[in-house]
């Protein structure tokens, strides 16, 4: 099965498939073998935008993908991120222009190009002015280096004020934002969506799946499913937890609605994640040909009204079940700012 290019970025103009392949896997729990199997297997397959990052792997996931692309490179849309810390010394993270300036010629090295299609802050910097990561990124993009620029996982008003420095400061604004998005975490329509929108940012979702919980593995009344990610953080994915009852019991739903609609529980996730209009591409990580064919046929779906429906009666549009699942830690609900020092 093949997929088109269906869709644009957001603001840009660039054409963009509706499907893009994550390579957060690939030098982790993926093999190079693997991981280039399933690259060549995308690419052929008609997916024409990849997103890395600097941290995945400790640059692994880059080299990989630059092996891969190498005879490719000029028809592909190429994203990767910078923030994570690389190695042990701390000073190689963050969005300051110090490390960014070091991170980019890091990237643009490991990935065998002279330029990035999009150049993206992995999390906020709450220790760096954002206005100097904004006119550090414009330079980037007037030295050619990068083409756009975007953020992953910022809240509400960052991306208000983001665009409030642009214009107050004669900058481009970020013409992109990656942030976790499926039938089991909705907070995003709520506050994030309405913003990107209104200034015309394209939106990269990732984690359609829920980190697994939307595989069909989660149902009530089986056995706890085993996956590299429950051993690493066993709290977010125990079944047998207080705090996951209510998660579980909405993906069994989902998943019986996906059953009643002759859809498997994948099908439905992804096209729930493309149906909505602020998503421009939905990230994807296969680790198989298998997944792979299942991502490309959802990507075909559509879900009609009463379905949709009927999903926001399982799971409330804007809402999510944990905070984690938003994919960041929230300075403001960390336990040192919700309670007194005594």
């Amino acid at each position: 099965m093949t997929i088109e290019v269906t869709r644009f970025l957001g603001r840009t103009g660039v054409p963009i498939t509706p499907l893009t392949l994550g390579t957060m896997n690939f030098g982790r729990w993926q093999s190079e073998a693997e991981s280039l199997r399933i690259i060549d297997a995308a690419l052929d397959a008609g997916i024409t935008s990849i997103d890395t990052a600097d941290v995945y792997a400790q640059g692994v996931s880059e080299e990989i993908v630059a092996k891969a692309i190498r005879t490719r490179r000029d028809r592909l849309f190429l994203a990767t991120k910078f923030h994570g810390q690389i190695g042990d010394d701390p000073r190689q993270s963050g969005n300051s222009r110090r490390w960014i300036t070091q991170a980019v010629e890091d990237s643009l090295r490991r990935l065998g190009t002279d330029h990035l299609d999009l150049y993206q802050a992995h999390r906020p910097d709450e220790n760096t002015s954002l206005l100097e990561t904004l006119q550090t990124l414009n330079s980037l993009i007037h030295q050619g280096k990068i083409r756009y620029y975007g953020t992953s996982v910022f809240p509400a008003h960052l991306q208000v004020e983001a665009h409030w420095l642009a214009e107050k400061y004669g900058l481009i604004a970020p013409h992109t934002e990656q942030l976790p998005y499926s039938l089991l975490v909705r907070g995003a329509e709520r506050e994030v969506f309405p913003v990107v929108q209104k200034y015309g940012v394209g939106v990269l979702s990732y984690g359609p799946l829920a980190a697994g919980w939307l595989s069909g593995r989660y149902r009530v009344g089986g056995e706890q499913p085993e996956s590299a990610r429950a051993k690493l953080i066993p709290g977010r994915f125990d079944v047998t937890a207080e705090r996951n009852q209510r998660k579980l019991a909405a993906a069994d739903a989902l998943a019986h609605l996906a059953e009643d609609n002759g859809l498997t529980l994948v099908e439905l996730s992804i096209a729930f994640a493309l149906n909505h209009p602020a998503i421009s591409s939905v990230i994807i990580g296969p680790r198989t040909q298998e997944h792979l064919e299942a991502y490309l046929k959802a990507a075909t779906v559509d879900l009609p009204d009463t379905v949709l429906d009927r999903i926001d009666e399982i799971v409330d549009p804007g809402t999510h079940f944990l905070e984690r699942d938003t994919g960041r830690d929230t300075p403001s609900l960390q336990p040192a700012a919700l309670r007194r020092s005594r």
